[in-house]
């Protein structure tokens, strides 16, 4: 289990936010602790990072399912600056490209995919 201490140089690290904003790291905490979470937080709440902090932190991939589009693009392109391997398949991309990005995915080239 990561202390509290480790999961702040973390925070800063990846995110570049030197506190968590209310409730994210009782979430992050409880995530890496492999319990169940609900969390139900308002937008600007920080919720992206209860999960992507999560994902960097452990082995394996973190699948997200989002319902829109830009917000997929928005997201990756996000983790992309700060180092981050994620990526997204969706509609907007053509056969080629999706076939690139899974092809890279069975590879294990990314933390993060959003679907």
């Amino acid at each position: 289990m990561v202390d509290g201490a480790e999961l702040r140089e973390a925070l800063e690290r990846w995110f570049g936010f030197p506190t968590f904003r209310p409730s994210q790291e009782a979430i992050v905490r409880d995530v890496l602790g492999g319990r169940d979470v609900f969390a139900l937080l308002p937008t600007g709440g920080g919720k992206s990072l209860c999960y992507q902090l999560p994902a960097v932190l452990t082995p394996g991939l973190t699948v997200v399912v989002s319902p829109l589009i830009a917000l997929m693009k928005d997201q990756v392109d996000a983790l992309t600056t700060a180092g981050i391997a994620a990526t997204y398949l969706n509609s907007a991309l053509d056969y080629d490209e999706q076939r690139r990005r899974a092809d890279a995915l069975h590879a294990g080239a990314y933390k993060l995919l959003y679907v």
